[in-house]
């Protein structure tokens, strides 16, 4: 399908898709106010009118978060299964956003029956309808009537190879009607091509690019008011996504290693300094306390304060409760022979420079608990790869280890689940990061917070 048409579609099973939600929270109600199904201890419930601040989140919310869980990708390659984990993580997001307006603006819940019931409700009329359309798309193509008719032309090998490298899905919906060599024959024969096939759009296609024949490709199918796709697998890379945009008039193709600018990323971005101004409400009462503690069992600051590598290698400085005697980084070099780290990072077993109470709070990484005001600032996220110091940064021997610096530094991340101090090798180390870079979403941070917090109360990988 054209991206424009892709564009059109997902708008309109979003407003589908909101009407549903409506429709099933409406219908949980009813089945609640006529008390056919009763699952609380009231025997009454408010009209409808007390449960509207809750359609008012879940209607456009609802189809938003679907749509960053990926939901509408690919809909004739989906099983059920992977609809409903979709729309699960996406509830668990809609749920902390109501639990949100109950905590902060006061919101009231008049009956629990009725959001139960809903949560049954709406997967299950989601899913009917995904399934509805699937069958209806299949039946359309089936017949041979719904696909669309391409042309694709440039280098027949590679062609080919685009042919073989379409979907199950790709294969039913596009039709390749005809390859035109242009190796070999003008683009004369493209535009003949054109007018014998009666396409909307031609692919081209080339393992090494020739500026002039695309050039003149893209100048006949624009007279002819065809869309002309570029392929751009003709620059190699390992990581990088070629995206389109445009700089001022200029066309660009960008690639990018990283997440591209989405609503997921505002979402997070906005899910951080909302989740760090709670949290640091919620436990100011132990930063006192732990500050106390600091303060009177060993000499120096309460913080620690360190010069540190944020996103793209910005510095920062990151905020710890001390854990060390004020002199440690004086006495590094002394210890250096006893890293048990590879690459750039020193990390040493039983360091002498650790006071009592900050190996306690090692132990349960509550000397990190001030980085909470560095993910208020917007200096570093709640899931991210670690913030690095200065110093061990400007020492990567391997250029490649930079990237882990294309995303903003966090918390915790992928490392931290999986054995933290347990690791000896910074390649390792990286890799995990880049995991993490490559594969993110909003579900893998949910994932890994999640994973965090037993990681953390159990101080697994903790020294």
């Amino acid at each position: 399908m054209l991206a424009r048409k892709t564009e059109i579609n997902l708008q309109l099973n979003q407003l589908i898709d909101a009407f549903i939600l409506g429709a099933m929270f409406w219908f949980a109600y009813t089945l609640r106010a006529t008390k056919f199904i009763v699952l609380d201890h009231a025997y009454d419930i408010p009209g409808f009118e007390r449960f509207l601040w809750m359609l008012a989140i879940i209607m456009p919310f609802g189809p938003f978060l679907l749509e960053v869980q990926g939901y509408y990708n690919y809909p004739l390659e989906k099983t059920i299964v992977r609809s409903l984990q979709q729309i699960a993580r996406a509830g668990v997001f809609l749920g902390l956003m109501l639990g949100a307006a109950v905590i902060f603006l006061r919101q009231e819940v008049p009956s629990r029956s009725v959001l139960i019931l809903f949560c049954l409700l709406a997967p299950a009329a989601l899913i009917i309808k995904e399934r509805l359309a699937v069958w209806r798309r299949i039946h359309q193509l089936s017949l041979g009537g719904a696909g669309e008719r391409i042309i694709i032309a440039g280098e027949l090998d590679k062609a080919r190879e685009i042919v073989a490298a379409f979907s199950p899905s790709q294969r039913l919906e596009i039709t390749v009607v005809e390859l035109v060599d242009l190796e070999k024959s003008p683009v004369a024969n493209l535009v003949d091509a054109i007018h014998r096939q009666n396409v909307g759009r031609v692919i081209l296609a080339f393992r090494r690019i020739e500026l002039e024949t695309v050039q003149k490709a893209i100048e006949a199918c624009e007279v002819e008011g065809v869309e002309a796709w570029l392929s751009a697998d003709f620059i190699r890379t390992s990581v990088a996504r070629p995206t389109y945009e445009s700089l001022g008039r200029r066309p660009m193709l960008v690639f990018r290693a990283t997440p591209d600018v989405s609503w997921a990323l505002l979402v997070k971005a906005a899910f951080d300094r909302a989740s760090s101004a709670l949290g640091l409400l919620v436990i100011s009462p132990a930063l006192i306390i732990i500050a106390l503690l600091v303060k009177f069992t060993s000499p120096g600051p309460i913080i620690f304060r360190q010069r540190r590598a944020g996103i793209h290698g910005k510095p920062f400085t990151m905020f710890k409760f001390r854990t060390m005697y004020s002199d440690a980084e004086k006495r590094q070099a002394e210890l250096q022979a006893l890293n048990e780290m590879s690459g750039p990072v020193f990390k040493v077993q039983n360091d002498p420079r650790i006071t009592p109470i900050g190996r306690w709070l090692r132990k349960t990484s509550l000397d990190e608990l001030p980085q909470l005001f560095n993910v208020l600032r917007g200096e570093m996220s709640l899931v991210g790869p670690r913030p690095l110091p200065l110093y061990e940064v400007e020492q990567f021997q391997n250029v490649s280890h930079r990237r882990r610096l294309s995303m903003k530094p966090g918390l915790t991340c992928i490392w931290q689940v999986r054995g933290r101090n347990n690791v000896t090798s910074f390649d390792d180390w990286v890799q995990m990061d880049l995991e993490y870079i490559d594969h993110w979403s909003l579900s893998l941070d949910f994932g890994i917070l999640i994973r965090t917090v037993p990681a953390v109360l159990l101080g697994s990988g903790a020294k």
